[in-house]
């Protein structure tokens, strides 16, 4: 497939999106999404470990956990940015088994290629996570980590998603969430103030501001459910991690589709 055009380090910063957000979801258009994540490639695994507090490995690996997907199974990651998820389902499934990992953001995809698509059985390819690069019924399991606040429409993701799994499948999503009880407040004063300030030592301080908007502006853990529902997956549920700092959540496409 072709790949867009390549953003400049040094693109102008009115590319950034806002992290508002629409009725449906993420308010910014995916070409301003790429832009940005295209920029922030260099810095974007580093930034990671310390915003997550070094736990996002022990997310990854939940996360994959619930796929529930064995030796020689395939499986789709949406939003791979650097490939982690995917390296980690590809040890999950195996050298039989196939990841396809797909992010809108070129640079991303360069790394993940770079970091992990010598071996066997993983490929990655630039795809909009609305109109996904696969056929109907390819896939065991499908996931996407820390992308789905980014999409224009949330509903319209998970049913992508769900249409690339076979009946049975699953649909595994971990985001940001935002927790409501006193340690989770004093967590978050951090999480907003902070994070935007470490953005800006990295030189990416627009985006960072994003982040943390975007993350005040996504559904609850409640509402994403309904919105899983909706797209027609069966069985949702989601759990709750580092004292609701970040929620997984599950669906099931139908056995009977």
């Amino acid at each position: 497939m072709t790949e867009p055009d390549r953003q400049s380090p040094d693109a102008p910063s009115a590319t950034t999106p806002s992290g508002l957000a629409s009725e449906r979801g993420n308010a910014a258009s995916t070409d301003e999404v790429g832009a940005m994540f295209d920029r922030i490639s260099g810095v974007y695994d580093v930034m990671n470990a310390v915003i997550s507090g070094f736990q996002e490995p022990r997310w990854r690996r939940r996360a994959v956990a619930m796929t529930e997907v064995g030796p020689g199974g395939a499986v789709i990651d949406v939003a791979t940015g650097t490939g982690k998820v995917a390296r980690s389902l590809k040890d999950r499934v195996g050298p039989s088994g196939r990841v396809l990992g797909v992010d809108l953001a070129p640079r991303m995809i360069d790394r993940a290629r770079a970091a992990y698509g010598r071996r066997p059985g993983v490929e990655f390819l630039v795809g909009d996570a609305m109109h996904l690069p696969a056929e109907d019924a390819t896939f065991d399991a499908a996931t996407i980590a820390f992308g789905m606040r980014n999409l224009p429409d949330y509903e319209r993701g998970f049913a992508e998603m769900r249409r690339v799994v076979r009946p049975g499948g699953r649909v595994v999503c971990l985001e940001i969430a935002r927790p409501d009880h006193l340690i989770a407040r004093i967590s978050r004063v951090w999480f907003e103030q902070v994070v935007p300030f470490i953005g800006r030592l990295a030189g990416q301080g627009e985006a960072y501001a994003y982040l943390v908007e975007s993350v005040r502006n996504y559904p609850p853990p409640e509402r994403i459910a309904e919105i899983m529902a909706a797209a027609g997956l069966v069985d949702v549920r989601w759990a709750p991690m580092t004292l609701g700092m970040v929620t997984v959540h599950v669906g099931t496409r139908p056995p009977d589709d």
